[in-house]
C-alpha cells in the first residue's frame, strides 16, 4: 500500500531520486522473481507486474510504464555467465511490485530504463553475493543497482496496525544487520543464520533476504553506506534501506 499512501518512508525514496544522478538505465533485484537459474527482462516494453491479492482496485490498476533495455539485459548475461547462464525472458515477466512501489518514487516519470533480475532459488547466500560481484562493471557505465527487499520480513506474524509494536526479534536483527553492514563486515551478514532463532523469525524464507546482499557485494574499499531510512512497520517487516556511494 506504500505505493499508494506516502509515509516518510516513501518521502525519503522520493528526496533520494531527485538527489541522484540520472543513471541511463536501472537493473532491479527484486524479492518477487524468484527462478531456477538467473533470468532477465529483455523487452522493449516490460508490463506493471501485480504479483499480490486481496488489495484495493486502484493498486491493481497501478502501472509503470518504463522502457526496457535488452542492451542491459544482454550485458547482464555477458557478465554473469562465466559463474551462470542467464535467460533472457522476453514474454510472460516484466517489472512486479517490489520494483515499482519503490521505482515510481525514485523516478516517478517512469523515464528511466528498466531491466529486472531473478533471484536463483537455488543459490545460498554466499552464492548471491558472489554472483552479485559480477555486476561490478556496471556501476562505471552509470547503471543504478536497485535491490528490494526486507532484512526482516515476517508475514505469518505481521500485525496490521500502524501502531503495531516492534518483536524484540525483529528489532535485534535490524540492529544486527545495520551494526555489521556499517561496519563492513559482510560475512557475518552472508552467514545471518548463525543467529539462530533470531534469524529465523526475521527471515523465516530467505527471498526477501538476499537482494541486500547485491549492493553490499559491490561496496569498493572506502566506499561509505547512507542509511536512507529504518524502522520496523506491523511488528515484522524492517523497512531499512541503505545507498553505497
Amino acid at each position: 500500500m506504500y505505493a499508494l499512501e506516502a509515509n516518510r518512508y516513501t518521502a525519503a525514496w522520493a528526496n533520494l531520486g531527485k538527489n541522484l544522478t540520472l543513471p541511463d538505465a536501472i537493473l532491479v533485484i527484486s524479492a518477487h522473481w524468484l527462478t531456477r537459474g538467473v533470468w532477465a527482462t529483455a523487452m522493449q516494453r516490460p508490463q506493471t507486474i501485480h504479483d499480490f491479492g486481496g488489495f484495493p482496485e486502484t493498486l491493481f490498476a497501478l502501472q509503470y510504464p518504463a522502457r526496457g533495455s535488452p542492451h542491459l539485459a544482454q550485458r547482464v548475461k555477458t557478465l554473469l555467465e562465466p559463474m551462470t547462464a542467464v535467460v533472457l525472458e522476453e514474454n510472460e515477466w516484466g517489472i512486479d511490485h517490489g520494483a515499482w512501489s519503490v521505482l515510481r518514487y525514485l523516478y516517478p516519470a517512469a523515464d528511466v530504463p528498466v531491466v529486472q533480475m531473478s533471484l536463483n532459488g537455488s543459490l545460498d547466500a554466499q552464492g548471491h553475493y558472489d554472483l552479485a560481484r559480477q555486476l561490478a562493471p556496471l556501476r562505471a557505465e552509470n547503471i543504478l543497482i536497485l535491490a528490494s527487499g526486507n532484512v526482516v520480513h515476517n508475514l505469518r506474524l505481521i500485525h496490521w496496525q500502524d501502531d503495531a509494536i516492534p518483536y524484540p526479534w525483529a528489532l535485534e536483527f535490524n540492529h544486527f544487520f545495520l551494526q555489521a553492514m556499517q561496519s563492513n563486515q559482510h560475512q557475518a551478514l552472508i552467514d545471518y543464520e548463525s543467529l539462530g532463532e533470531v534469524a529465523h523469525l526475521a527471515i523465516p524464507t530467505p527471498e526477501h533476504y538476499w537482494p541486500a546482499l547485491y549492493p553490499l557485494a559491490l561496496q569498493q574499499p572506502g566506499e561509505k553506506v547512507t542509511v536512507i531510512t529504518d524502522g520496523i512497520e506491523m511488528s515484522s517487516i524492517s523497512m531499512l534501506s541503505f545507498m553505497i556511494q
